[in-house]
């Protein structure tokens, strides 16, 4: 199920360029934050269907909430004239990085496998 997350970004990304979708720039932070977290949500899925422990149900309620929540943080910040949107961004931010990195190392570590075995069974 590691295309789920995948195939979701690609059918996103061809909307928004075939309607020439824009956003008014009152809300373009709003929208990036909210990007942030859909993204965070997507790498969080790839990586939990590599380890074998993905759940459409949870994806889908993830993708949901932290989007959600994102938003309403940096809009919460906004009334009370606190940066939250810096917060959120880094707290996203630094999870995107440790999922990327995780899944860095599990396809590293798979080929180093398999070139193991290949060296073992002599191929």
């Amino acid at each position: 199920m590691t295309w789920v997350p995948v195939v979701g970004l690609v059918i996103g990304f061809i909307i928004i360029y075939a309607t020439k979708f824009s956003v008014p720039a009152d809300y373009a932070s709003y929208l990036s934050l909210a990007t942030l977290a859909g993204l965070d949500t997507i790498f969080g899925g790839v990586r939990a269907a590599m380890e074998g422990k993905f759940d459409e149900n949870i994806f889908v309620s993830g993708f949901v909430m932290n989007t959600l929540l994102a938003a309403g943080l940096a809009y919460l910040g906004d009334q009370l004239g606190v940066d939250l949107f810096l917060a959120a961004v880094v707290a996203l931010g630094g999870r995107i990085f440790l999922n990327l990195s995780l899944i860095r190392r599990y396809y590293l570590s798979r080929v180093h496998l398999s070139k193991k075995k290949e060296e073992q069974t002599g191929g």
